[in-house]
Formats: C-alpha cells, sequence, structure tokens
C-alpha cells in the first residue's frame, strides 16, 4: 500500500451521536453488553484517576463510544462472522468494538488484549483489523479540510487570538512512528531514519483545537520533511491555486495577507507556508515574529503528543508491524483523535498537556525559499510589530 494522502469525500450520511448513549440497534443494547463484559475483567486493576471503569480501560466516555458504534455497526455487521471468547461464548458487535478499542487505545500485544478479554489473539487481530476497515469506510468525513468560508474564518480568528497572526489556516509539522524491524527485513535499511530509528513519518495540518485537517503517511521516518510535504495531495492543490486560496485579508494602510499554514525550518517558506526567520542575531521585529510562529506552532506538537498518548498502539516502539497495514492504523487513529475533539469528549480534559511527541529527533532545516513567501513573511512580521515596511510599495501583494 502507499502513503495515505488526500482524503476522497464520500457521500455518506452522517450519523448523530445519540445523547442517551445508545448508539446501537442491537438486542440488549449498550448498557447490557457492559454489565457483562465487566464482569470478565474484574480480576484486572485500571488506574481510575476519577474516572469509572469504562473510561479507564478505552479512555473515552461511553456517549463516544456508541457514537463510534452507530459509525461502523453496518459494516462490520455485513461482514458478520461468528467470533468467540476462548470459552466457547459468541462475541457481540458491542464487544468486538470494545477489543478494538482497547487494541488500538492501549497499545497492548495481541496476547495481553486476548488475555485481558478471554480471547485468542488471533481472534483480537481479525476483530481490530474489521474495525480499522469500518472506520475508513465510514468515519473519514472526520478528517476533511473546511468545506466552506464560515468554518474557514472562525479557524482563522482562532489562530488570531493565540498569537496574533491574521488569516492563518493551520499548522503542519511531521512525528514519526517507531517500528522494530527484523534483521532479515530485506527491506530494513529502507526505513532507518536519521537517528539510526526504524520509522513511519505521519505529517498532519492541524487547526486550532488541535484536529487534524490533512495527514499524508506512509513514507520512510528518514524522508526529509518537505519531501513528504511536496508528495502530498495539499501541497499538489496549493499549487494549483485550489488550496489556500480564500480571500485576501485587507490589513492597515491596504496591506494584504493570503491564506496560509506555519510550520518550522524543516519546511519551505512559500507564499502558503510561513517559516521561522533563520539566524541568531535578529532585528526586534523578526525575534518577536519567531516567537508569536513558534508559540502557534505548539498545537501541532500538543496534537501529536494527544494522538499518542490516546492511541497507544502508534506510541512507543511498534513490534514488527505490517508496514503495508499500518498507514491505515495509523490513519484510524487519527480519525478517533479528531472524533474524540468532535464530540468534546470530557476524558479529553483528563490527559495533560503534553508537546513531546518524537523525543531524540532533531529539527532538520530546509533551504527552499520562494521569494513570494519572504515577502508575505516579513509582511506579517511588521504587521504584527505595528510598523509597515520602509518602503512599502516594493512589496508584492500576495495574489489569491
Amino acid at each position: 500500500m502507499g502513503p495515505v494522502g488526500g482524503l476522497k469525500k464520500r457521500r455518506k450520511v452522517e450519523k448523530k451521536p445519540e445523547e442517551n448513549g445508545s448508539g446501537s440497534s442491537e438486542k440488549g443494547g449498550s448498557v447490557d453488553w457492559w454489565d457483562e463484559f465487566s464482569k470478565r475483567i474484574n480480576g484486572h486493576h485500571f488506574p481510575q484517576r476519577g474516572l469509572d471503569k469504562f473510561q479507564s480501560i478505552f479512555k473515552i466516555s461511553r456517549r463516544t463510544f456508541n457514537y463510534i458504534c452507530s459509525l461502523v455497526e453496518d459494516h462490520m455487521m455485513a461482514k458478520s462472522r461468528n467470533f468467540t471468547f476462548t470459552n466457547g461464548k459468541p462475541v457481540s458487535f458491542h464487544e468486538q468494538v470494545a477489543v478494538a478499542l482497547r487494541r488500538l487505545g492501549s497499545g497492548d500485544s495481541l496476547l495481553a488484549v486476548g488475555d485481558l478479554f478471554g480471547l485468542h489473539h488471533f481472534t483480537v487481530s481479525q476483530m481490530t483489523w474489521r474495525f480499522v476497515e469500518a472506520m475508513e469506510e465510514r468515519a473519514l468525513h472526520h478528517l476533511r479540510w473546511p468545506s466552506n468560508e464560515t468554518e474557514m474564518t472562525e479557524i482563522k480568528c482562532k489562530f488570531e487570538k493565540m498569537q496574533g497572526l491574521p488569516n492563518c489556516c493551520g499548522v503542519i509539522d511531521t512525528t514519526h512512528i517507531s517500528m522494530c524491524l527484523p534483521s532479515s527485513d530485506p527491506d530494513g535499511k529502507v526505513w532507518l531514519d536519521h537517528q539510526k530509528n526504524y520509522s513511519m513519518v505521519l505529517q498532519a495540518i492541524v487547526d486550532s483545537e488541535m484536529r487534524f485537517r490533512d495527514i499524508i503517511t506512509g513514507w520512510p521516518g528518514k524522508m526529509e520533511d518537505w519531501l513528504v510535504f511536496q508528495s502530498s495531495s495539499f501541497y499538489r492543490l496549493c499549487h494549483k491555486g485550489q488550496r489556500l486560496n480564500g480571500k485576501n485579508l485587507v490589513l492597515s494602510e491596504g496591506l494584504e495577507i493570503q491564506e496560509y499554514i506555519v510550520g518550522d525550518s524543516g519546511y519551505p517558506l512559500l507564499p502558503y507556508l510561513v517559516t521561522p526567520y533563520k539566524g541568531k542575531e535578529l532585528p526586534e521585529s523578526k525575534a518577536e515574529f519567531n516567537k508569536r510562529l513558534s508559540a502557534t506552532r505548539l498545537v501541532a506538537q500538543r496534537a501529536f503528543a494527544r494522538l499518542k498518548e490516546m492511541w497507544r498502539i502508534i506510541h512507543g516502539v511498534m513490534w514488527r508491524p505490517d508496514k503495508h497495514k499500518l498507514p491505515r492504523i495509523i490513519l484510524v487513529c487519527c480519525l478517533l483523535h479528531n472524533i474524540v475533539i468532535d464530540l468534546e469528549d470530557e476524558f479529553q480534559d483528563e490527559l495533560p498537556l503534553s508537546y513531546n511527541h518524537d523525543e531524540g529527533y532533531k529539527q532538520r532545516c530546509c533551504g527552499t525559499v520562494d521569494v513570494k513567501g519572504v515577502d508575505l513573511r516579513d509582511e506579517l512580521s511588521f504587521y504584527l510589530s505595528g510598523k509597515l515596511p520602509p518602503d512599502f510599495s516594493t512589496f508584492s501583494v500576495p495574489q489569491s
């Protein structure tokens, strides 16, 4: 399987989360299945931290769980198979989803998850993969670029409230999914990154609420950030003028700023991608601009840290993963991350904010600079400093 990039729109009717916490038509309902299912794990201890046992095990509320069930039920039940526990009892639909979410959320081995729920490890694997396929089919509407001006305007307003950056549409960043590969793997060297780890890269554009708006994954971790970006459908759409093509924002004295995203020095400076000024002895206005840019970029670092904390199958080092299936697992983890945000799940408030998602990886710099990107960055810097450029007439206005 190739890298997962731009997501195609599917004509699906989005199912609304049920307010009463029941999201499935399965006989017995969500309350009955959990009462029975929880008896299987009474001998295991989980950190409570003021949460009930369900949230401690699955790291989401029951309301979110039931909404996820409502998304995947038709797809999973259409390919129904008679899964059974080791004691011969059939595994219900809700229990299948619970097993898959525990596997993705805990990162525990197939054997450990099977032992927890009384299942054979091969059954855990099959259930998890069936869930992944269903999420790919039914949940893609939770990961998309803003579809209208109203939605984009709200995002831009929130970014401006953060650090004052006007007309900013998102933050781009990269993280690595570490892997343990067998020494006999003939393709092993391909996946050996600059830090001598085997890894796969995940690059994402994040909005002001840590929601993933566009992702690309599947490339080896040694691939430079700017090359991953240039391989993405997002880059191609921007290059054709079909993305970040909204109205220019008119600021003071006729200064116009087009839509853009921000990134670190691992990315090229483009007419729609703003990166920091380089150098140590910078003028006050440029140093202040870098501080604001860095503070804004923290939203992407928090998003990646939260993603890996909640869906720990991609946290740490994955044991000999199927490199063809891994991009799809990463995609589904991103979808689940967004669903938790979209449903305003209260569990996310219990997790500490962290910025550390790529420990040990050093910043690598890109030297590509576009003159229109230079103009855009200078205009933003002067605007934020409350000054006008020395010769405003020499500045070209970016075109939308």
